[in-house]
């Protein structure tokens, strides 16, 4: 819905000794360049959000738990100007979503244990290319 933002179903595969669980690879035809990559825990109901990256295009995946990622376009010469997008990752939904620079985005844990979201970035963190929103506090038309 969100122009630039790509969905991509991802692999499990389990056996007997437990399971694989695919996120990127350099070979993927959605590989854009590795800059670094995180993990963040999120507590049931907790929200992270709002983060607008200016440079870092962000691959996001959920291996544990079950989060809703909003994303809310407000790029001015976006062909999708002022859409948001809900995306349900995680366990029962194991996909890689990819949100370029300048998409407002946010997520909150769903169900009764923490998620683990990783976050393979095209760049370092670096606090001068982020811009941090208030979940409650802002123009973004959406309530968590």
């Amino acid at each position: 819905m969100i122009e630039g933002v790509f969905i991509h179903p991802l692999k499990c595969i389990p056996d007997e000794r437990g399971r694989i669980l695919h996120m990127l690879r350099a070979d993927d035809p959605h590989f854009e360049k590795f800059g670094e990559i995180y993990f963040s825990w999120v507590y049931p109901g907790a929200v992270k959000g709002w983060h607008l990256h200016t440079k870092m295009t962000l691959n996001y995946a959920v291996p544990h738990g079950m989060i809703r990622l909003v994303l809310y376009d407000q790029r001015p010469k976006s062909s999708s100007n002022g859409v948001l997008q809900e995306i349900f990752l995680g366990e029962h939904a194991y996909q890689l979503v990819r949100v370029p620079p300048g998409v407002v985005n946010g997520f909150k844990g769903l169900g009764d244990k923490p998620s683990l979201v990783a976050n393979c970035a095209t760049h370092p963190h670096n606090p001068d290319e982020i811009l941090r929103i208030d979940p409650h506090k802002n123009n973004i038309p959406y309530r968590w």
